[in-house]
């Protein structure tokens, strides 16, 4: 039985009030931490550890207070009063020799969703600090043994993991989290979890459940149609997601649930734009951008920009430029003049900012070769870019400026802006090494902190299962038999509790070797992007050096061709074998051109081999090449010749054979300064260390031998054997 006051507090704004309230024992105050507080139009609180809580709400509005401890509470808002819940016959019913630990477990409920609100308040700022709060929570639950107080702490776990944007993890503590005690929040995030991690028939799965379920607020549901439209559009079920889009924009239009009602439009339209139906898109883009037109500014924003990646999709480059350029100044007014893509995530890739639009818009502009009206916008990207710290949008934008000036014939500004682009890239490099060393610190902190949830799990469990045994020990006495039963059920558990611990400890370290290899790999590839730009701009100065412009401008325009093809596969682990071959011929030319006096070059590909099912990690042959060029026919008194074969050896494998006619290894290592016996390539390095990860990760794909060429140490023979995927 629960009794309603009400003290008239006014606290209006435009658009609603702010009910302020609390749920409370009738006979001892004791607050009621946990209460699910929401509004029939689908705002959405719950109590804290002092039983109080605030909710936007509109007069009119019901106020529903939910929780397993007491009867459902309607109330329908007439002003902006306080509410206060008085809940009969809580606690009531408890004799004087239990009141003491009554007294002591409201207690630990008070401390346990303190806790929790400190973890939540951390959230955003600070991940050590967040789990560290939830860790605390969990402590005095193993002998507690209280499942709601446990579900909730892991379901904060998974929300602290969601936004952090580590899925896996998020899923394993939602699963936990309803293996303790059902609920539909946590199915619910646990569907978005497996949508936002790729698993999208998981997450349908997962949803669909809880279509037919009646107890769910209003914003709940929208949520559940909008997750299950994302999860179909997924799987390319583009009229399934339509669909569930549709179902939950009629809740939240029927309730006034503003900020679904436009990200709904939004989706709607993106479906449509998918089946290329531009008008019922454009409805629904104009739908949103009218709706976010009366919310925040930084909404709007989001929403015009949006739209304005439609028209890009669409060719549409006049309305792209006259939409960004509204985006630019609605965001000059801002401050700070920035505006987050997603409510999720905290990458900054995901930020709105004034470079990224004149970025955008200069783009635009260069698609319609309007070149003279996209090199201010690109300009005023560079500068602010340059004046936030933004390397990615500045190598970008200098690089087209540069792309611009060569197009336009302006060769002088054109190699000013590529020098000032190399700048950027070698500064980009060492923020990617400091941002790799960052990752490597942050996947350590997090496999630290979930090693102590599983801990205190784990002592969880132990707790419960000496109760269990001492419960068993006192029935010794009475039944030999259920003594017997006891102790089998025990070691059972035991002996499975052990294997589970093996198996998560076996799962964690593979996991973990695993990220730890790919941010080698990729350290290792950021690495040979620069010391391949820096081996080969010697070739441009060379020509510089001879005073030979066309020359030079020659060959800065192939060098730039196969410099973009290389940053476009730098990213990649494998490549096509074809696409390698090309950029490989493009080297061998370029390398030709200024020693074309020292060697002829031939590239032979057996007809039998099928190059384009055969995949290759970028850049693997490229230093080869380039040591039988500077080490080997360099030095050759006459005219050298280097041969590329592609042969095949079975129909999972083929060779690839670099032969060069050189001194050969021997003379060339004699040939050598001291300074230069003193320090190994780092082309050659890191190719070793790559092809000692890739085949650790893949199960030795790629094999690689050399040899001299003639029994005179002339010569070198690299053969490299490649295994299909």
């Amino acid at each position: 039985m629960t009794t309603l006051t009400a003290v008239s507090q006014v606290g209006q704004t435009s658009g609603g009030v702010e009910i302020k309230g609390s749920v409370k024992g009738k006979e001892n105050y004791v607050p009621i931490s946990g209460v699910e507080v929401s509004t029939d139009k689908g705002e959405y609180t719950k109590t804290n550890s002092l039983g109080e809580f605030k909710i936007r709400a509109s007069i009119g509005d019901i106020l529903i207070f939910e929780s397993p401890e007491i009867e459902t509470v309607r109330h329908r808002i007439i002003s902006g009063e306080d509410v206060d819940v008085l809940v009969e016959g809580y606690g009531k019913g408890i004799s004087k020799k239990r009141e003491s630990s009554a007294s002591k477990t409201r207690s630990v409920a008070m401390d346990h969703q303190r806790l929790l609100d400190s973890a939540n308040f951390y959230k955003k700022t600070s991940l050590e600090k967040s789990i560290d709060f939830v860790a605390q929570s969990m402590e005095p639950l193993g002998t507690s043994g209280n499942k709601r107080e446990l579900a909730q702490s892991l379901r904060t776990l998974g929300e602290i993991y969601l936004y952090h944007k580590q899925y896996d993890l998020a899923i394993d503590n939602f699963k936990d989290a309803l293996s303790a005690t059902e609920s539909n929040r946590t199915k619910l995030l646990l569907g978005q979890a497996y949508t936002l991690n790729g698993q999208n028939d998981l997450a349908i799965r997962t949803l669909t459940s809880l279509i037919e379920e009646k107890s769910m607020v209003p914003y709940q549901r929208v949520e559940l149609f909008e997750a299950l439209g994302d999860a179909n559009k997924g799987n390319g079920k583009i009229k399934e997601a339509q669909g569930y889009y549709k179902q939950g924009l009629v809740i939240a239009e029927k309730n006034q649930i503003s900020p679904k009602i436009i990200d709904l439009n939004s989706k709607m339209a993106d479906a449509f734009a998918s089946e290329d139906r531009e008008v019922e898109a454009e409805g629904y883009y104009r739908n949103s951008l009218d709706l976010s037109k009366k919310v925040a500014p930084e909404r709007m924003i989001q929403e015009s920009e949006r739209v304005a990646d439609y028209y890009n999709q669409k060719s549409r480059y006049g309305d792209e430029i006259q939409q960004r350029k509204k985006s630019l100044n609605e965001l000059k007014q801002l401050s700070p003049p920035s505006v987050p893509r997603e409510s999720k995530g905290v990458s900054g890739s995901d930020t709105i900012t004034s470079q990224r639009i004149n970025y955008k818009i200069a783009s635009a502009y260069i698609a319609q070769d309007k070149l003279d009206e996209a090199i201010p916008y690109l300009e005023k990207s560079i500068v602010e870019a340059d004046k936030d710290d933004d390397l990615v949008i500045q190598k970008d934008a200098t690089r087209k400026l540069s792309e611009v000036y060569r197009n336009k014939g302006d060769f002088t500004k054109a190699l000013e802006s590529y020098q000032d682009y190399v700048a950027v890239v070698d500064s980009l490099y060492v923020r990617k090494e400091q941002e790799i060393s960052r990752a490597a610190r942050f996947n350590r902190e997090i496999a630290n902190t979930q090693n102590r949830i599983s801990s205190l799990e784990q002592e969880r469990e132990l707790a419960q299962s000496k109760y269990s045994l001492a419960v068993t020990e006192q029935q010794l006495y009475e039944e030999t038999s259920k003594r017997q039963k006891w102790i089998i059920y025990s070691l059972i558990f035991g002996i499975a509790m052990m294997s589970l611990t093996a198996f998560l400890y076996y799962r964690s370290d593979k996991q973990q070797k695993l990220a730890n290899n790919l941010l080698a790999l990729k350290s290792l590839r950021t690495q040979m992007n620069p010391h391949f730009i820096f081996n080969a701009l010697n070739s441009v100065n060379n020509y510089i050096a001879k005073s030979d412009e066309r020359s030079a401008n020659r060959f800065l325009s192939e060098f730039s061709v196969l410099m973009r093809s290389v940053l476009e596969n730098s990213e990649e682990d494998f490549i096509p074998l074809a696409k390698e071959l090309e950029l490989l011929e493009l080297y061998v030319k370029l390398e030709h051109s200024r020693f074309a006096d020292k060697f002829d070059y031939e590239v032979v590909v057996d007809p039998a081999v099928d190059v384009e099912a055969f995949q290759i990690p970028p850049m693997l042959l490229q230093p080869y090449i380039e040591n039988a060029i500077w080490h080997g026919l360099r030095y050759k008194e006459e005219k050298g010749f280097l041969k590329i074969k592609v042969l095949p050896v079975t129909n999972d494998m083929l060779e690839i054979i670099i032969e060069d006619n050189g001194i050969g290894r021997k003379k060339s290592a004699e040939l050598k300064t001291s300074n230069q016996k003193k320090q190994k390539s780092k082309g050659m390095g890191n190719i070793k260390k790559r092809i000692e990860i890739l085949n650790d990760m893949y199960k030795n794909r790629v094999d690689v031998s050399i040899s001299d060429l003639n029994g005179d140490h002339t010569g070198t023979r690299v053969s490299l054997k490649l295994k299909k995927q």
